[in-house]
């Protein structure tokens, strides 16, 4: 996968808008996500969609990285469990979701920053639910501060 770059803060002169870095599935949700581009169904603009082969391929890191570099949410979209076209690896996207919550709850990250959906290739109307849903409660939280400068990230990142 490409190296993350850092995500660019607009200059701040109107409300916040949150930065939404989403990881979806080639099979279904990324399928999802041009259902409803097609289907002209109107949703917040605010996410930057990563296209992987499988959920089960979203590497813990690429999350931790994420947020590193400035998003302020990470989604994760996935085939509906049993519907994985790598017979288990949504459930893998799940174990891995469950043990990275525990983490952010513990580093001091709101819960509603990060989030796993089921979405399959028919669900177009599901997608602009979702992403819509998940920046209005960002957008709540406000921006994510981490605490540390962004330039200790860099030195520790390079």
């Amino acid at each position: 996968m490409p190296e993350l770059v850092q995500i660019s803060s607009p200059v701040e002169e109107g409300p916040f808008e949150p930065r939404i870095v989403a990881f979806f599935c080639n099979w279904c949700t990324y399928l999802a996500a041009d259902l409803a581009g097609t289907s002209r169904l109107k949703y917040a603009p605010n996410i930057r969609v990563i296209r992987v082969m499988c959920s089960g391929r979203v590497d813990p890191q690429f999350i931790l990285d994420a947020l590193a570099k400035g998003a302020d949410g990470v989604l994760i979209g996935g085939c509906h469990p049993g519907d994985c076209h790598y017979q288990e690896g949504n459930y893998k996207a799940y174990r891995r979701v469950v043990v990275l919550k525990r983490m952010l709850h513990d580093w001091g990250i709101e819960e509603d920053r990060f989030r796993l959906e089921w979405i399959s290739a028919a669900e177009g109307d599901k997608v602009r639910t979702v992403v819509n849903d998940m920046v209005e409660k960002v957008r709540a939280l406000g921006p994510l501060k981490l605490g540390v400068p962004q330039e200790e990230f860099a030195e520790e990142m390079a």
